[in-house]
């Protein structure tokens, strides 16, 4: 972990609710695709913990959504504005399993690490198969992005407005693949657990406290034990979860 002053670059909308911003300042600390910030902002008790969606020496992409006054106020920020983030947070995912076909999920706010994600292991020569789930056409974000980067994109829509009509196992079973990684909403999860053909990867969004591991409040019950989703996740490997009811 790291603490360190970002100067925002940009902070653009890329739908109704969900913006990306991008700035410079140290990232050192970002080691893995799946890690997170935390950043503090004015007036706000709690930092708020956002995925990395890009990072290269010098320059941080985040994508988030806006859910409530902290993310309004994110919004709001403008370029030259600058943020006090904690940096290099989280496990991140393990590319050692891949394999050569690896399969990559996100559901809404959960597509952005696997941007990161899928740069890594093409860059490894992988072949990598992406699939987006979002409600509705207008809530997609990052489609071209990923098919710029040379994966083979899927895109599915509950409404089946865009896409996929149904939900991204409905894509997912039909695929076939040598690992899988994901985040998303919890349901989205389970759903891919039960749908899996392979070990994968899981990514958890859960509300935290501290966000380095001291305040235990993120804590989750798996296989082995307890484990603080911001320290010994937010990345948790298929074997290793309990789903509580």
């Amino acid at each position: 972990m790291k603490q360190g002053f970002f100067t925002i670059k940009e902070n653009t909308a890329l739908t109704e609710s969900v913006y990306r911003m991008v700035m410079a300042g140290d990232t050192s600390a970002v080691t893995a695709a799946g890690q997170f910030v935390n950043i503090k902002l004015e007036g706000m008790f709690l930092r708020r913990p956002i995925s990395v969606c890009d990072c290269t020496e010098g320059e941080l992409t985040i994508i988030y959504k806006v859910v409530g006054k902290g993310t309004e106020q994110m919004a709001k920020m403008s370029p030259g504005e600058e943020l006090d983030v904690l940096t290099g947070l989280g496990n991140g995912y393990d590319l050692t399993s891949s394999g050569n076909e690896p399969l990559l999920i996100g559901g809404g706010v959960g597509v952005p690490p696997m941007y990161m994600l899928a740069k890594k292991l093409i860059e490894q020569g992988k072949k990598v198969t992406v699939i987006l789930g979002f409600n509705k056409k207008y809530e997609i974000f990052y489609e071209k992005e990923f098919q710029d980067l040379g994966c083979e994109v899927y895109v599915t829509t509950v409404d089946g407005s865009y896409g996929t009509r149904g939900f991204v196992t409905d894509v997912m079973k039909d695929l076939s693949y040598s690992y899988f990684y994901t985040c998303g909403p919890e349901p989205m999860l389970k759903a891919i657990y039960r749908a899996c053909a392979s070990e994968g990867q899981f990514s958890f969004e859960e509300r935290m406290g501290c966000g380095f591991g001291a305040c235990m409040g993120c804590s989750c019950q798996t296989v082995t034990g307890y484990k603080r989703i911001c320290k010994e996740g937010p990345v948790l490997k298929k074997e290793e979860i309990l789903w509580q009811k």
